[in-house]
């Protein structure tokens, strides 16, 4: 009788996904050796010697429900920019992303725990796995974010997977909404408005810019008032409504929304391998390796 115990065992030592471990085990009368070499020469067990390489490229997607009520973004990293545009790659990075609009996960290990929408019989890990083994790099899913709307929910794609936004509108139409998914894409503000920037962040700023005005000779009261002025800057830099609006500078996006009868609630702005390391390869050092 295979066991779950035993299942999990293989999966393991081996990395390949429950329904394969199950079978092979099957296969091999539960021994646990014979059942290794038989995912080793399906090509399966190899997926576990990647799993430990470095994956920080990738791409960025995402998916829109038909009523444009709900709407992900997510980020699926692999190893090297090649893999990126392989056809099967992008089609599991665009299943990943509906998967995440149908059936709203927590969080990653929840959605990799998931049955997949998209393959019968396998959980979004095991199609991960498969997909592993027969593409032949590391990835994972890195992270997602998912919205659900009464106004509508907006996306926008720049550079074939590079950057990726979702906002979240009360107000607005398809035309402006496109707009603001541009402009965020483009100005990288971090908060819709002032309110949301955290208060210690606000303090540690204003006190850089105080020792950065007195620095400049001026005297403390005259410094907290130059402070305030120059802080306005900082909000123009982080927050979406202050900040000039990309299409036309002469106003600010807040003005562009009042124009349009417009609202943003939320947005997500995911840049593929942004806070990844990537790792250098030495050559000389790859060639060594495998000759010992």
């Amino acid at each position: 009788m295979i066991t779950a115990s035993l299942v999990k065992e293989l999966r393991e030592k081996t990395g390949a996904g429950m329904m394969d471990c199950k079978k092979v085990l099957t296969e091999a009368n539960g021994d646990m050796e014979k059942a290794i070499e038989l995912l080793r020469e399906k090509g399966i067990a190899k997926a576990d010697k990647k799993s430990g390489r470095i994956a920080a490229e990738g791409l960025v997607e995402a998916y829109i429900s038909e009523n444009g009520k709900t709407g992900a973004v997510v980020e699926v990293n692999s190893e090297t920019d090649f893999v990126a545009k392989n056809e099967e790659f992008k089609e599991f990075v665009q299943n990943v992303a509906k998967q995440v609009v149908e059936t709203n996960p927590k969080d990653v290990e929840e959605l990799l725990a998931q049955q997949a929408n998209f393959e019968t019989g396998k959980t979004i890990q095991e199609v991960l796995v498969d997909k592993i083994a027969t593409i032949g790099e590391n990835m994972n899913i890195r992270r997602f974010k998912r919205f659900e709307s009464e106004g509508l929910v907006q996306k926008y794609i720049h550079g074939d997977g590079k950057i990726a936004v979702l906002v979240n509108m009360a107000k607005g139409d398809e035309e402006v909404s496109k707009d603001i998914c541009m402009q965020i894409a483009a100005a990288r503000p971090e908060y819709v408005k002032r309110e949301e920037v955290p208060q210690e962040r606000v303090d540690k700023e204003m006190e850089i810019l105080k020792i950065q005005t007195m620095n400049e000779g001026k005297p403390e009261a005259i410094a907290e008032k130059i402070v305030m002025g120059r802080i306005g800057k900082f909000y123009e830099e982080i927050c979406l409504i202050d900040q000039a609006y990309i299409k036309d500078p002469s106003i600010k996006v807040s003005e562009l929304l009042k124009q349009k009868d417009a609202e943003v609630i939320e947005f997500a702005r995911f840049e593929k391998g942004e806070g990844l390391e990537k790792k250098e390869e030495n050559f000389a050092e790859e060639v060594m390796k495998q000759i010992k």
